[in-house]
């Protein structure tokens, strides 16, 4: 049954006059494969300093003195501000009229926002300690700068990630096979930024190199992590270049291909906020079965991976290095945990270069299912080898033997196939499945990213208490994550179809 002119949005409602059509001009060529290459190297710098976040700010914080339960709590800010920023961001990309383009200034303002967040952070312990915290365990100044500096880290790191997204997309247009290689070329530089990020992370003579960053109120550890957030600037601002020179995207006007909001018809409402609230929640109701199962999964496998993300370098540190923040054999753990991540992102790294294969011969939505099953069975062995680690009796006084810390590497490395499959499929799928809708890519990628931030918020606030419930660290949080991520794989084995080409219901 057709959905009736009135109430189908705004941009499926009829079609323009064919003189105007004619008028409009030809449809633009194939973008090259090697400008969609640069145009997603913006990616590696993102995920430079994500990987950082990633694997030194959860124990950074405690070292400052968070509690172990309430350290996800910091973490809450992330999916906060992707619930609200990037849709907002996306939609507002989707309409910009800048002389620059569409999503190059998105990109622009939150790269700079990301190397002004990092220094704040970086700097935390010294603005505390000017503003009169000690050298003691507690330091509430610096905690509030921290939490600052992490707060604008995590709004702009959503809202670069969004447009950046967005120009693939755009650049891409309905080429399906196109799409997938261009998130797979994203997926690629994530991981680059990974092992870059990680490899930093892990190294501990940062401080040699720049010995200004330790003061007496930032100890060899806090200048390490000073100076990495240094390198992160750099190589932010490198691959932002490279992006947005190699982007080459026109303003948006009424020659472009894109419609403008005035082209869109007299009904159309002028208020940007209204229309904001109308695209994102009055459109849901158009969503095929297909997308929503898409969303389903990506919430699921989010419940699975944040745990993980969340946790990662303090799970190896805790469970397998037996021991607590600020001590020598924890910190110990933390870097090689950042190891561990590294190799887990050449992983991520070498699926990503597969994955347009992959999905071609296996089905995007069977690959995304074997993955998820992966992660939960790598779950399940971190839970085991952590119950194998606490029997023996080197916690609190010897390191870890090399068999244990062995079988973590390889743990940690696995998994880097599965995250190169949730960092580029079900992108690449809503994106498919949304576009005939007739929404914009920017807000089309929001919509997803509620799936994405929503499971977060519900981790950040139950994964310390839940822990602390079961006795204290990180595996009850894994457990869960692992059910979520096994569910999800089997969902989307079975309901999500083979092709990722094919169309969702659309509004004519």
């Amino acid at each position: 049954m057709a959905i009736p002119e009135a109430d189908r949005p705004p941009r499926a409602r009829g079609r323009p006059s064919t003189s105007r059509a004619a008028a409009r001009p030809p449809a633009k060529a194939k973008v090259p494969l090697r400008q969609l290459l640069k145009v997603a190297s913006v990616a590696c710098g993102i995920q430079f300093g994500w990987a950082l976040q990633l694997s030194l700010l959860t124990p950074y914080v405690q070292e400052l003195g968070i509690p172990h339960a309430w350290a996800s709590i910091i973490w809450l800010c992330g999916p906060l501000s992707g619930l609200l920023v990037q849709p907002l961001v996306g939609h507002f990309s989707d309409r910009c009229t800048s002389r620059f383009g569409r999503r190059r200034p998105f990109i622009v303002v939150g790269s700079a926002l990301i190397a002004m967040a990092v220094l704040t952070i970086g700097y935390s312990a010294d603005v505390g300690g000017l503003l009169g915290d000690g050298n003691e365990n507690f330091r509430p100044r610096a905690i509030v700068v921290f939490v600052i500096g992490f707060w604008i880290l995590d709004v702009a790191n959503n809202m670069t990630q969004g447009p950046c997204r967005a120009l693939l997309a755009d650049l891409t247009g309905k080429d399906h096979r196109r799409t997938r290689v261009a998130n797979a070329y994203f997926s690629l530089f994530m991981a680059v930024g990974n092992i870059l990020g990680y490899a930093t992370g892990s190294y501990s003579g940062w401080f040699k190199v720049f010995p200004f960053t330790v003061t007496p109120a930032c100890n060899v550890d806090c200048a390490n992590l000073k100076s990495a957030f240094f390198l992160d600037v750099a190589c932010i601002a490198i691959t932002t270049c490279v992006s947005i020179l190699a982007a080459q995207e026109l303003p948006l006007g009424s020659s472009d291909r894109f419609t403008t909001s005035a082209e869109e018809g007299p009904d159309r409402s002028s208020s940007t906020e209204e229309a904001f609230l109308w695209e994102l929640f009055g459109t849901f109701r158009y969503f095929s079965g297909t997308i929503w199962i898409i969303l389903i999964v990506t919430a699921l496998t989010w419940i699975g991976w944040f745990p993980f993300l969340l946790f990662d370098t303090d799970w190896m540190g805790r469970e397998i290095y037996g021991s607590s923040p600020g001590e020598q054999n924890y910190n110990k753990g933390v870097r090689m945990g950042a190891l561990a991540l590294m190799l887990n992102s050449v992983v991520l790294g070498m699926t990503s270069v597969l994955m347009e294969k992959l999905c071609r011969k296996w089905g995007a939505g069977f690959i995304w299912g074997i993955s998820n099953i992966l992660m939960a069975l790598s779950f399940l062995a971190m839970f085991i080898i952590s119950f194998v680690a606490k029997d023996m009796s080197y916690f609190g006084h010897d390191l870890p033997p090399d068999g244990i810390v062995i079988a973590a590497l390889i743990i940690f490395t696995v998994l880097g196939a599965p995250l190169a499959v949730t960092y580029s499929v079900p992108y690449a799928l809503i994106s498919n499945r949304i576009e005939p809708l007739g929404l914009g890519q920017g807000l089309s990628l929001g919509v997803l990213n509620l799936a994405v931030v929503i499971p977060q918020v519900v981790v950040s606030l139950g994964s310390g208490p839940w822990d602390q419930l079961f006795g204290g660290g990180n595996l009850p949080a894994i457990v869960v994550g692992g059910i979520a991520a096994f569910a999800g794989g089997i969902v989307a084995i079975l309901a999500i179809p083979r092709s990722s080409a094919q169309k969702p219901r659309t509004l004519t």
